[in-house]
């Protein structure tokens, strides 16, 4: 998606590319991260971002799932706290509209990009502190967002407690997607055994933003099933074969043989 700063435009989007992946065969579906609002600072979010009880736009998105017979992973939405912040969270509708699961974005994107900007997450969200696997059509879905690519323990909990498919939800930045979208993505496939599904913001946005897209589809073994490599909306369909998962984590059984260690660090003669 192209996500602006008005959940109006997002939302119809949504449905839009929704009822495609629908009728492509799709029976799970996920959108990107900030799907729904697009903005880039806690006043912008102020302004239509609103809290969990009564959220028009989850009863709307809900609406699209039943619309479409999907389960449908709205990729996040700005959630308004108490404490002026807000929640990063992800959330799964099974095809009735009813919400099976919620995931609010652990790791926040507090970095400065040479040459760039400063990214302060951390300014306007509160972080989560629960790891979330799920139900889903057929398989074990483990919950992330965007900057948590970049955490390996999570994805490895997630695979240990028993997931089979990982959601990315995303909004990279051009430069950093450039350098690291797709070695990431395949990583976390290829250590956890795990099919990647990572849904991305793509282009230039009404915020200023520009985000690198990519959307991307990624097997156990590390091979890429579908991407979207034009930039703009649109969507990417792939069949999963969870037999895949167990061929995977038979060959390299990384899971089964991490040990226990400890750690010694040596400062002797330091100076």
């Amino acid at each position: 998606m192209r996500s602006g700063t008005q959940p109006g435009p997002n939302l119809a989007e949504l449905d839009r590319l929704a009822g495609e992946a629908a009728a492509a065969g799709a029976v799970y579906a996920l959108s990107p991260e900030v799907t729904v609002v697009f903005a880039e600072n806690r006043e912008g979010l102020n302004a239509v971002a609103g809290p969990w009880e009564a959220n028009p736009a989850i009863t709307e998105v809900a609406a699209i799932a039943r619309k479409h017979g999907l389960f449908l992973q709205l990729g996040s939405l700005a959630v308004a706290l108490p404490d002026g912040r807000f929640a990063n969270r992800s959330v799964l509708f099974g095809p009735d509209g009813a919400i099976i699961e919620t995931y609010d974005k652990i790791h926040l994107f507090d970095a400065t990009l040479p040459g760039l900007r400063d990214y302060r997450e951390s300014a306007t969200y509160a972080g989560g502190d629960r790891a979330v696997v799920s139900d889903a059509p057929g398989f074990r879905l483990g919950f992330t967002i965007c900057y948590d690519v970049r955490f390996p323990a999570l994805h490895r909990a997630l695979a240990e407690a028993g997931a089979e498919v990982l959601a990315v939800p995303a909004a990279f930045t051009k430069p950093t997607g450039e350098a690291h979208w797709h070695v990431l993505l395949r990583a976390r496939a290829i250590e956890t055994g795990c099919f990647v599904l990572a849904a991305a913001q793509s282009g230039s946005h009404e915020n200023g933003r520009q985000t690198y897209g990519h959307s991307i589809i990624i097997d156990p073994w590390g091979k890429v099933l579908a991407e979207i490599e034009a930039e703009g909306p649109g969507i990417a369909v792939a069949d999963i074969d969870l037999g895949a998962v167990a061929e995977a984590r038979g060959k390299v059984p990384a899971l089964a043989n991490a040990r226990p260690f400890s750690l010694s660090v040596n400062h002797a003669g330091a100076s």
